[in-house]
């Protein structure tokens, strides 16, 4: 009788064991990301100062306070919620300066979506005010619908858009809706 109820016992415990062993899910994926949250960032940087070089030449430089990674997610991105300097090399390593109150950079797509108060000084002294404007990182391609003011060392050119290659020798802006020339 004893030899029988231990058999039962026994049983009855691989049988729990082999049903909960094959009900249970491989979730791994969501093993590792238990304790990170879906809305907070993967990791916080502060201080940046990013450079990339292409075959050994100095092409940007990404400078900000305050940066944070949310490559956890599906659509993975960086956010700058401090701002950002965005320095640009022309061929001739000449410089220009991007610079805005807010910033994010999206890794699937190269694209970056700076805002608030966005100022592009060129290298030969031109100046771009605008509220929002996207540089693609692949195409090295500057541009905005959004209004614009385009200083240039004599004219002022507003409008409803932007639209430059990385080294603005072809800068142009959209829609003009006003164009004062200074040396009149």
């Amino acid at each position: 009788m004893k030899v029988l109820k231990s058999q039962i016992i026994l049983s009855m415990v691989t049988v729990f064991t082999v049903t909960l062993f094959f009900s249970c899910e491989n979730n791994f994926k969501a093993v590792q990301n238990i304790g990170i949250l879906d809305s907070g960032p993967l990791t916080i940087a502060e201080n940046i100062n990013s450079k990339y070089t292409d075959s050994g030449r100095l092409k940007t430089i990404l400078q900000s306070p305050k940066m944070l990674n949310y490559s956890n997610r599906e659509f993975a991105f960086f956010e700058f919620p401090d701002g950002i300097k965005l320095i640009l090399f022309d061929k001739e390593n000449q410089e220009s300066n991007i610079y805005s109150d807010f910033a994010i950079m999206y890794d699937k797509t190269g694209l970056i979506d700076l805002q608030g108060n966005v100022i592009i000084a060129t290298h030969n002294k031109d100046t771009l005010f605008a509220e929002q404007l996207f540089y693609d990182q692949n195409k090295e391609w500057l541009f905005t619908n959004q209004p614009v003011t385009f200083k240039m060392q004599d004219q002022i050119i507003n409008g409803n858009g932007f639209d430059s290659n990385r080294d603005f020798t072809n800068a142009q802006v959209l829609e003009m809706t006003g164009h004062v020339y200074l040396n009149e």
